[in-house]
């Protein structure tokens, strides 16, 4: 077991479903290398809850947004993440670090993470892993980390780092359920938040095409003809148009390599 990983003023909150016992296995044994206290989170089981979870999803944005019928692993995730933030407000951690229970951390998480707390004054969401992240513009470093933002789509919530303030701010109009959770808040147009990449990522997310939300290599994903899809490209062009613009006024499309100072 690594040393303890002591941050005071960090909350680490492990989203896990019951049933998945295998998958949390996993991760205490790489918590346990990582010797980082945490606690585990139960995940809301969308499957099992269907019906009572239902009415919180817009199911026209949903599908209009993202081309296909919302999976109900999606919901359970979205809600998921929700009962993370409200525990998070409910304690007087600053900063709350989630993870989902298919991360492995790089050797230099730690250090990662250290830095990135460091720098807290410089973002408001921080990946620290990626499903993509794609179009990114450097705002700075964070010792030997760029701190990117990201043109594209910035996809994957398995990782990331969230304060206080922004939890707050963002709880109460993060419902009803209008895309995936992590499609919801790569919108820094329409949040106005600082939400950033920490590159190298110093971890990724690793589940052998078994996932307990789009199920066995996406065999649960069932997308609509090409014809019920335009509304998606729409809105995703309409999107990029909007966070390209958003980026602009805020200054953040032009790269910045210069160091970034640290507390």
């Amino acid at each position: 077991m690594s040393p303890a990983l002591r941050l005071p003023e960090l909350m680490v909150l492990l989203i896990n479903l019951p049933r998945s016992t295998d998958r949390r296995a996993r991760m205490e044994r790489r918590m346990a290398a990582l010797g980082l206290d945490y606690e585990l989170m139960p995940a809301v089981d969308g499957r099992n809850r269907l019906e009572e979870l239902l009415p919180s999803v817009d199911v026209a944005a949903f599908e209009r947004h993202v081309g296909r019928d919302v999976l109900p692993g999606e919901i359970g995730c979205y809600h998921s993440h929700l009962r993370a933030w409200r525990h998070f407000l409910a304690s007087d951690a600053q900063v709350l670090l989630v993870l989902e229970d298919d991360m492995v951390f790089h050797d230099d998480f730690a250090d990662a993470l250290r830095t990135a707390l460091r720098g807290r004054a410089h973002w408001d969401m921080l990946k620290l892993s990626k499903i993509r992240a794609k179009q990114p513009v450097c705002q700075g470093l964070l010792g030997p980390y760029r701190l990117n933002a990201y043109i594209g789509a910035a996809t994957g919530f398995g990782a990331y780092l969230v304060q206080r303030e922004t939890a707050q701010r963002l709880l109460p109009r993060l419902l009803p359920i209008r895309a995936p959770i992590d499609r919801e808040l790569e919108q820094v147009q329409r949040h106005d938040i600082r939400h950033f990449g920490l590159e190298p990522f110093p971890s990724h997310p690793q589940d052998e095409g078994q996932s307990t939300i789009t199920g066995s290599n996406f065999g649960a994903v069932k997308r609509y003809s090409l014809s019920r899809r335009w509304t998606k490209y729409a809105e995703q062009t309409t999107h990029l148009m909007a966070r390209v613009a958003y980026l602009a006024r805020k200054g953040r499309l032009q790269p910045r390599h210069a160091a970034l100072p640290l507390e």
